[in-house]
């Protein structure tokens, strides 16, 4: 079983950090907070924990705002059965949905009907009081999953897009249409797709009843990753073709990491894109990088983690991290960009766009990951999401696993029984006149995807980990909130 840590969380639109108190929203003064999970609890953990956030403006209607995150607030608490663990309950969805109709002002987190385990709160002490999750509880989740045999397994990605007419043709006249890409596994005992997690697209066209709470607001979720027996889709992002004067207006395109190695994260692994010409009911899939993932090619480790955009002549932007490898210091990895012309159907070779550097600092034993500032840091394997000016230098003392090599540039130092010491190498500087690029790109990248163990156990991008006490509970009144400027 693994703990999960508490997180603060930030996006560039919306800042999301945890708060001291629990408080109904309050209105947003610029440069203020406004708490975004306002239905979820001050305590107990983990059901008052959330991360990885992400969030849609509805362009016509720009006073809608949509989140999304990952939200224990269904799972069961640390006392149900052994209260020396804290595991996700098996079957429960984590995809959290939240609204705002008055530009992020105040928020609103609907309850739906679903598989929930909110009921499980259980008896400091006993050991015998197991989980048992109700088959039409309470969820804050995204709904309609269970009835078909997978679980919401976060990851959130929104976008809305302009509705499909009866004539065929999108157009704003005819509506908003919200999308939802997570992640998504089997129901126990069930087997709805081939493979470990895909990715699946729900929508919506009425967010008014969907912030009300009715699941048949919602679509059923569609499973759009084309899926084999050792795929374990990950990392997916999503955009709506908004353009009225795109060629393509309409089309929803969805990246993500195909790890084909069963979810080891040690095999080929290439990038894909989805692009649906309907509305999201059905889905076409493109490979668009190599699969390559080691260390003696040019793809280093591999490349994951993305983002993708359209410009008003319905061109298709797809950028991601291609990982270097460097035994000696920090690796100088590159930001590659893709494009489609044609709505999806063929794209581009990658293209360098510029140099960023990995910003491993430490490794945090109790996630086996990188993180860029030491114990308990905010996690890297999602890194570099802007060019760095130099590599990193790793902290001296770091002790990693006896298994594991050190993190580059760090020096294997004498091994004991128990751990082994690294040491720092002296760090190299930046290329001269290597060009700098837009900060404001959201790309991202990493190499190893997260089993369902660990989906929640850790935050990604500019979001920050926070080690729990050793009895794996949260202090109370921690929860979401939303920063905004004018």
């Amino acid at each position: 079983m693994h703990r999960r840590p508490l997180a603060s969380v930030s996006v560039i639109l919306l800042s999301l950090t945890t708060v001291a108190a629990f408080s109904a929203p309050a209105a947003a003064q610029p440069g203020g907070d406004t708490r975004v999970s306002v239905g979820s609890p001050a305590g107990p953990f983990s059901q008052n924990k959330q991360n990885e956030p992400a969030v849609a403006i509805d362009p016509i209607h720009p006073n809608i705002l949509v989140s999304g995150a990952n939200d224990n607030i269904d799972m069961e608490v640390c006392n149900a059965g052994d209260d020396t663990t804290c595991p996700f309950t098996e079957g429960v969805g984590v995809s959290g949905v939240y609204f705002s109709f008055d530009s992020g002002t105040s928020w609103k987190q609907p309850i739906y009907t679903g598989y929930s385990a909110r009921n499980c709160l259980g008896v400091a002490g006993r050991s015998d009081d197991e989980c048992v999750p109700q088959t039409n509880g309470q969820i804050g989740t995204l709904p309609n999953y269970a009835e078909k045999g997978l679980v919401s397994d976060g990851d959130p990605a929104l976008a809305f897009g302009p509705r499909r007419g009866t004539d065929g043709k999108f157009g704003w006249s005819n509506g908003s249409r919200l999308y939802y890409a997570n992640l998504t596994s089997a129901m126990p005992g069930q087997a709805p797709f081939k493979g470990f997690e895909a990715i699946a697209v729900s929508h919506t066209d009425n967010v008014t009843e969907a912030a009300n709470g009715t699941n048949a607001a919602w679509s059923a979720p569609v499973i759009a990753s084309k899926q084999n027996s050792a795929l374990f889709a990950d990392k997916e992002q999503i955009w709506a073709d908004n353009a009225a004067s795109s060629s393509f207006f309409g089309n929803v395109y969805v990246c993500y990491a195909g790890f084909r190695s069963a979810g080891s994260g040690f095999g080929n692994q290439p990038l894909f894109v989805l692009t649906s010409r309907d509305g999201g009911s059905s889905w076409a899939q493109k490979q668009v990088t190599s699969a390559t993932n080691n260390i003696n090619s040019r793809n280093g480790f591999g490349r994951s983690g993305c983002t993708i955009r359209t410009d008003s002549r319905g061109v298709v932007y797809a950028f991601t991290y291609q990982f270097a490898y460097s035994a000696t210091t920090a690796a100088a990895g590159k930001i590659q960009m893709i494009k489609s012309y044609d709505g999806g159907a063929t794209w581009t070779r990658p293209v360098n766009v510029f140099t960023a550097y990995d910003t491993c600092n430490y490794v945090e034993a109790s996630i086996g990951r990188c993180v860029m500032d030491g114990v308990g840091g905010a996690r890297s394997d999602l890194s570099p999401p802007r060019r760095s000016t130099s590599p990193t230098t790793h902290r001296p003392g770091v002790r990693a696993r006896p298994t594991a090599s050190c993190s580059p540039g760090w020096t294997v130092g004498p091994a004991s029984t128990t751990s082994r010491s690294c040491s720092p190498r002296p760090s190299t500087a930046a290329p001269p006149g290597a060009a700098r690029g837009p900060s404001e790109w959201p790309v991202t990248g990493a190499t190893t995807p997260r089993r369902r163990s660990r989906r929640t156990a850790a935050t990604s991008g500019s979001c920050t980990t926070r080690s729990p006490p050793r009895s794996g509970r949260a202090p109370s009144g921690r929860g979401m909130t939303a920063s905004w400027s004018a």
